[in-house]
């Protein structure tokens, strides 16, 4: 299930919910996620009050992602993965930031929000997940990643 708030918001941008959908599918299978993935398109505001609210801190951010829990499957309905909520606002600013179109900085995002779901954490692992989106993200077609714009640049070795 995919929702764009409000629908139609980004059409021209190339995020439709049949092109998002589309994305989806393939990034879903590179990453080997099975179970069906929610995504909500929403604004800052949104994204804030689901940061507040999930992971105690008050502020907008890109992407959030939210793994499911067991499951259990009734009344033959598809396994969950998870949730992934992604600001367009945020989106929009970081694409102009770094070059590209919304359209292409929604997917890094999707990305980077579907390695969360497939229980890779950049804030705890040793590069694992970092490697592994740079993997995807060549596969898939996609600019630089999210893990790769905050990490500070290395160190240049000066000869004395």
């Amino acid at each position: 299930m995919i929702t764009i708030e409000p629908p139609r918001a980004k059409a021209g941008a190339g995020l439709t919910k049949t092109a998002v959908a589309r994305f989806m599918g393939r990034a879903r299978k590179a990453v080997g996620l099975t179970g069906e993935v929610h995504v909500l398109l929403a604004d800052d505001t949104t994204l804030r009050r689901l940061n507040r609210q999930f992971r105690g801190k008050d502020k907008a951010t890109d992407v959030l992602s939210f793994p499911a829990g067991a499951a259990t499957v009734f009344f033959g309905e598809k396994e969950l993965a998870g949730d992934l909520a992604i600001s367009l606002e945020t989106a929009a600013r970081q694409a102009k930031r770094f070059g590209h179109t919304l359209a292409d900085e929604v997917r890094v995002l999707l990305l980077h929000g579907l390695l969360h779901l497939a229980g890779f954490d950049h804030e705890r692992d040793s590069g694992e997940m970092a490697a592994r989106e740079q993997e995807l993200r060549g596969k898939l077609g996609l600019p630089g990643g999210l893990i790769e714009r905050v990490r500070p640049p290395a160190r240049k070795k000066v000869r004395a």
